[in-house]
């Protein structure tokens, strides 16, 4: 699917999700915040950190007066103490298939700023409301390339237009690219859950409200790859997780 739609803020919220995404779930089996537990860490990189590439955004002279000059990626951040940024976290499997979450009545966004999305890892919920903003003075594209969800290609050219969309099966993880800046790159994990968390700078994470049990636990990142442990988490217990990535 190559064609480009042109977006903005063109209706309201009712018109532009499925109604599935503004429905709030029903029955099954909640978690008790009584007994529920917490997942802390941090992920870091061990190894000596690879160069950051300096993006090239000659292409757009926008870009270029927007951004300033020797701008690197942040496809790989690394603090002086390996903490490794724009890490998924989330939990795989153990979660009971009867158990059931809220749809959250607010949204999540990501903007193009400077020529770059910001963030550039998020998560958002199956059927939560997911906003592509633009915030310059440039035709911005997003074009996403999922497996399990649909697929969508639209063009900004105005700041302040915003692109409304509802993931509708869970997904690690969907990319978002453009056809026009090709630097530009982010990724979100769709979620049926809320048990998930994106690294700080320093490479920590937190995901809280978890009930007892035994869960898969992986962490992705886009350069790489995953990584995953077997945790078992007993009634109000936090506990502390550590993933390591070597060099690739």
């Amino acid at each position: 699917m190559n064609t480009i739609t042109l977006t903005g803020i063109v209706c309201a919220l009712t018109c532009a999700l499925p109604s599935a995404a503004l429905a709030q779930s029903s029955g099954g089996q909640r978690v008790d915040p009584a007994t529920a537990g917490s997942l802390t860490g941090r992920v870091v990189f061990r190894g000596t950190p690879p160069a950051r590439e300096v993006l090239n955004m000659n292409a757009d002279p926008v870009c270029v007066t927007e951004a300033g000059p020797n701008v690197v990626s942040d496809a790989v951040s690394i603090d002086p103490s390996g903490g490794l940024q724009n890490v998924f976290v989330y939990v795989k499997d153990g979660l009971d298939p009867g158990s059931v979450f809220e749809t959250p009545t607010s949204g999540v966004a990501i903007d193009q700023r400077k020529c770059q999305f910001s963030p550039r890892v998020l998560g958002v919920r199956v059927g939560q409301l997911f906003e592509i903003v633009s915030s310059d003075p440039t035709l911005h594209n997003v074009h996403a390339t999922p497996s399990a969800n649909r697929e969508f290609n639209i063009g900004q050219p105005v700041p302040g237009m915003r692109f409304r969309h509802a993931f509708t099966a869970p997904e690690v993880m969907v990319p978002l690219t453009s056809d026009i800046h090709k630097w530009m790159a982010a990724f979100v994990g769709v979620m049926a859950h809320p048990f998930f968390a994106v690294t700080s700078p320093d490479g920590s994470f937190a995901i809280t409200g978890l009930p007892p049990g035994s869960y898969t636990i992986e962490a992705w990142h886009e350069k790489f790859g995953r990584a995953t442990q077997i945790v078992t988490v007993g009634p109000s217990q936090t506990l502390t997780l550590s993933f390591e990535f070597p060099p690739r």
